[in-house]
């Protein structure tokens, strides 16, 4: 049998006549994957901001108030809702109410906490899904999960599908980056990883400091520059020769060339020094509790701003959220790390007019339990919990699905991750179920075999503020 030395030299060898032109479409594809696609259907979104509170966020602390779980506070669960197994064996544990006062906030009457207070001036363009689910009980495999669709690593994660899927808008900057404010996020690199997507698809992790973006000081002419660019390039060429798909190389070579282009656009990019007192202010650079998260938000809105699609912010990076015990000190730390930084993101984007295009996404890898760990901290909660959406086509002002009477399960309409991921690509003008690649003779697609229930309400009719608190 006749062994093709690659994939390109036989296509470039075989194409004749009106197939060399396709051929030759194909070949320049292949030579830039990153060039901009056409999306399925019209998009609400150019961009998205996932901030992702690792460790897991409380959601009836937070945006999903329950009365009946504080009349039931020191009381057993009751027995209906059944046998739990949960992360660390806490099932039988006391019910612990919320010591948090609530608010209703805007025209639409949303509730929401003290601990948030920032962010509760922003309701009203705010949608609030109350009924997330996932499948994970720990925080590996459900940090995955939320990146990737799967508890296992190595499918692709969502901002490398979306790279995949519509390409670049821009030439000097990574079209998808991670930011964390902590340690590393558990799971590492594995969450912005291409997975069996080519390796150009992978998140970029810009570092915290003076310099996140490592390597872009080039210390030499640019003549020189170029020369060592254009000569690493043909020996990366070379070495590829018979070999077919070899996307780590071809990823390697691409860096090279992206990097040199940031060299220029990087630096300004991420620097902040150019952006007045107000817009510092409103981040809340000024104050030590919020200048990390506050930076990297800013950031976030500055890479929008310059074409970046997708942009993954960390609070709490390294599982920060996890409140097994003292969740008053440990919520208590993060919320007032977050809540100006992401308020103040909202209003800038939204003065800016890029709040339209830029779909902004919020929570965790999962909820918390009722019912108490170690007295004081609340265990892992995948049956219920709280996400929520602003910007990029999202009706906002709604509460969208409920959790049961103590928010342990969502019970009316739930939504899994699957959906989650579905309903972000819909309003980036991406079909879920025709965004594929073949990768071991399957046509693999974002979501598995799931997604079939998108959260329409997010860009269609307004489902009602729910009203059972009452203060």
């Amino acid at each position: 049998m006749y062994n093709l030395a690659s994939r390109r030299k036989f296509l470039l060898q075989g194409g004749s006549g009106l197939s060399a032109i396709a051929l030759s479409s194909m070949l320049a594809a292949e030579k830039d994957p990153l060039l901009p696609k056409q999306p399925h259907h019209t998009p609400k979104a150019k961009s998205v901001i996932w901030l992702f509170m690792e460790g897991g966020p409380s959601h009836m602390d937070l945006f999903d108030p329950k009365p009946k779980l504080n009349e039931l506070h020191g009381k057993p669960l009751p027995t209906s809702y059944g046998k739990l197994i949960t992360a660390m064996g806490t099932g039988n544990n006391a019910l612990m109410g919320s010591p948090r006062k609530w608010k209703q906030h805007g025209q639409s009457g949303l509730w929401v906490s003290d601990w948030y207070p920032h962010i509760a001036q922003h309701m009203d363009d705010i949608a609030v899904l109350r009924s997330c689910v996932a499948d994970g009980l720990n925080h590996v495999g459900s940090v995955c999960q939320m990146n990737t669709g799967d508890i296992l690593a190595g499918r692709p994660s969502m901002g490398a599908w979306i790279t995949y899927g519509l390409g670049t808008a821009n030439k000097n900057l990574p079209t998808f980056v991670n930011l964390i404010d902590d340690k590393d996020p558990l799971g590492n690199t594995k969450n912005w990883s291409s997975g069996f997507l080519p390796a150009i698809y992978s998140g970029t992790l810009f570092r915290q400091g003076d310099s996140p973006i490592l390597n872009t000081l080039p210390g030499v002419t640019k003549e020189r520059q170029l020369s060592k660019l254009d000569y690493l390039k043909q020996i990366n060429e070379r070495f590829s020769q018979g070999k077919d798909e070899d996307t780590e190389l071809d990823a390697r070579i691409r860096s090279y060339e992206l990097a040199y282009a940031m060299q220029s656009s990087g630096p300004e990019a991420v620097d902040l020094a150019k952006e007045s007192d107000a817009t510092k202010d409103m981040y809340g650079l000024n104050d030590p509790a919020t200048a990390v998260f506050g930076k990297n938000c800013l950031m976030a809105r500055r890479l929008v701003e310059r074409g970046v699609r997708f942009v993954e912010l960390y609070s709490g990076s390294g599982s920060g959220w996890d409140a097994h015990s003292d969740i008053e000190g440990n919520h208590g730390k993060w919320c007032k790390a977050s809540d100006k930084p992401i308020a103040g993101l909202l209003q800038d984007l939204k003065q800016r007019g890029l709040l339209q295009d830029t779909l902004v996404v919020w929570g965790g890898e999962f909820g918390r339990t009722p019912f108490n760990e170690k007295g004081d901290g609340r265990d892992h909660n995948p049956w219920g919990f709280t996400m929520w959406f602003a910007g990029g086509g999202v009706h906002g002002g709604q509460a969208i699905g409920t959790t049961d009477e103590i928010g342990l399960r969502a019970v009316e309409r739930p939504a899994h991750v699957h959906d989650i991921h579905a309903s972000v690509l819909h309003l980036l003008g991406l079909d879920h179920k025709r965004l594929t690649y073949m990768h071991n003779g399957r046509a693999e697609r974002p979501t598995i075999v799931g997604g079939e229930n998108l959260v329409t309400e997010l860009w269609g009719e307004k489902s009602r503020p729910h009203t059972e608190h009452k203060g």
